[in-house]
């Protein structure tokens, strides 16, 4: 059986899907806990969990009848070296910029303004 995996930024782009991902990094929780805090049906958060499992953002474990969902930290740690690298690169080309442009200025001689 082939599976597929979500990519995570495609997983957290449907604003509903971030709600519920907010609600169980906040603490482990089942279907029925998110549905509450939520204005939408347990089946439409079950399908959004889904897809976060599929992106590898969330695990789940049976404890007796019910299916808790928590942060899968894996999958928050490559999402937070992609955001890492391009605010590195942003920094590296802001200093770049400010480097080429810099230009010191020299102090009036005293008693003289500019």
């Amino acid at each position: 059986m082939e599976t597929s995996t979500v990519d995570p930024w495609h997983a957290l782009a449907d604003p509903t899907r971030r709600k519920v991902f907010a609600r169980v990094a906040h603490g482990q929780c089942s279907v029925t806990e998110i549905a509450r805090d939520l204005p939408v049906s347990r089946p439409a958060v079950s399908q959004h969990l889904r897809v976060l499992l599929d992106a590898q953002l969330v695990d789940v474990h049976q404890q007796g009848r019910e299916r808790l969902y928590r942060p899968r930290l894996s999958g928050l740690e490559g999402l937070r070296r992609e955001l890492e690298s391009y605010w590195s690169q942003t920094l590296t080309r802001f200093k770049d910029v400010a480097e080429q442009t810099y230009e010191p200025t020299t102090p009036a001689p005293e008693g003289k303004t500019r």
